[in-house]
């Protein structure tokens, strides 16, 4: 569970960014910078794009260190009520010396029988050294996992 949660909205939707789930993929800045740029406090300028543009690119986020909620809906939306379309195809991307990335929404069910809707990108743990399993956090690099 993440120790920190940082919060910004446009007042149409809330993103959502907890730090200590982020494996620094750059995804985020290097697409979107209008809205992230981390050379900026606070390095989310939530009014610096559309909402739909927004969405889209937190989507991309692989660890799910971002998130995002409509606040139409409401942040306290009960988990069951929360629902995922189905994708038709699965898709799964090895990256080399990397995570398994799930670039379709998906359901992950932890050990423990909890289960947890996943939308767009999700960044599985290859190297079995992440503090954040089942998902990654990016200590492969640090502990030099290799692997095709």
């Amino acid at each position: 569970m993440p120790k920190s949660t940082f919060k910004y909205t446009n007042n149409e939707v809330t993103v959502v960014w907890k730090p200590d789930t982020c494996i620094h993929s750059r995804i985020c800045w290097t697409q979107l910078r209008e809205v992230f740029d981390p050379a900026k406090k606070p390095w989310v300028n939530i009014e610096g794009a559309t909402t739909d543009a927004i969405i889209e690119q937190v989507r991309k986020c692989p660890s799910g260190a971002l998130s995002y909620f409509m606040n139409t809906t409401g942040e306290n939306t009960a988990e069951k009520d929360i629902q995922s379309e189905v994708a038709s195809i699965m898709n799964i991307q090895i990256k080399p010396n990397g995570p398994i990335l799930i670039t379709t929404d998906c359901e992950i069910t932890h050990s423990d029988g909890r289960k947890e809707i996943k939308q767009g990108t999700t960044a599985l743990c290859r190297c079995g050294e992440s503090s954040n399993k089942p998902y990654c956090d990016g200590t492969h690099r640090k502990v030099g996992f290799e692997a095709e």
